[in-house]
């Protein structure tokens, strides 16, 4: 068995007693800096092999972690902070496994972008996680136009050297909208500022940042039509005046008594 376990992503008690129970029962466990992870594991006095599983290895080590299933280990993959996969390394190696038949489950943990979603206060009815940005100015305009026109919360993650950057160019394809940062989840600094595209945010670049910018807001052509037009389209379209009323009414926003004359008419 294959677990993807989520790990802290900032405060070390964050990590449940699930993944505790997995990370000291598996015979090896991947990760993304063996140095990094070592401080998570010193603190619950876990002890076990590791071993290096990153971006840069993903595709050839996933093969090596699918022969040591085949042999019958039992391999945890962690990532330095969260959820694995999540603009993380493991999704390769989810394909691999579905690939070959071999079971994998996940443990499941922190996760840095549903946590800034509670604390950014913008609509989280709705949302669309979105990850890092490409590193090409052609290739973020052309990404950004793809979700400029969605009615829901966007978010993104941002490296402290590129969050101006990556401020400037949402601004630049989707103009003046809300937008939140948010660093340091779970530890001692945790902030989240809010501020308008337009402005940029006050605060150092420091720290990784998850961005969350305010959907677009949709538009109704109807708007642009005389309240009379707007009664005439629903009534050809098969609507009895009552009906035809009440949606105009609604859309405008105003009261029916105020179209009724319109209807006499």
């Amino acid at each position: 068995m294959l677990y993807f376990v989520g790990t802290p992503i900032g405060n070390l008690k964050d990590i449940s007693l699930r993944a505790l129970e997995a990370l000291k029962s598996v015979d090896e466990i991947a990760c993304e800096d063996t140095r990094h992870s070592l401080g998570l594991l010193n603190a619950y006095e876990i002890k076990k092999p590791l071993f290096s599983y990153h971006k840069f290895n993903e595709r050839e080590c996933s093969e090596k972690i699918i022969e040591k299933l085949k042999q019958g280990k039992n391999i945890a993959v962690i990532s330095d902070a969260g959820m694995p996969v999540i603009s993380d390394p493991g999704n390769i190696l989810a394909d691999m496994l579905i690939e070959n038949g071999l079971e994998f489950t996940v443990i499941p943990g922190a996760c840095a972008f549903v946590s800034a979603l509670v604390l950014a206060g913008l609509d989280s009815s709705k949302f669309c996680f979105l990850g890092f940005l490409p590193d090409k100015n052609s290739e973020r305009k052309e990404f950004l136009e793809k979700y400029k026109n969605l009615d829901v919360t966007l978010i993104f993650y941002c490296a402290p050297h590129d969050i101006k950057k990556d401020i400037e160019s949402i601004y630049s394809v989707y103009g003046s909208r809300r937008a939140v940062a948010v660093k340091e989840i779970t530890k001692l600094y945790e902030r989240a500022e809010r501020f308008d595209l337009a402005s940029g945010i006050t605060q150092e670049p420091k720290g990784e940042f998850v961005l969350l910018v305010e959907g677009a807001k949709q538009t109704n052509d109807n708007l642009n039509l005389t309240e009379k037009e707007h009664i005439e389209m629903y009534l050809a379209q098969g609507l009895d005046k009552k009906e035809a009323l009440k949606k105009v009414a609604k859309e405008r926003g105003v009261s029916k008594s105020s179209l009724y004359k319109y209807t006499i008419e």
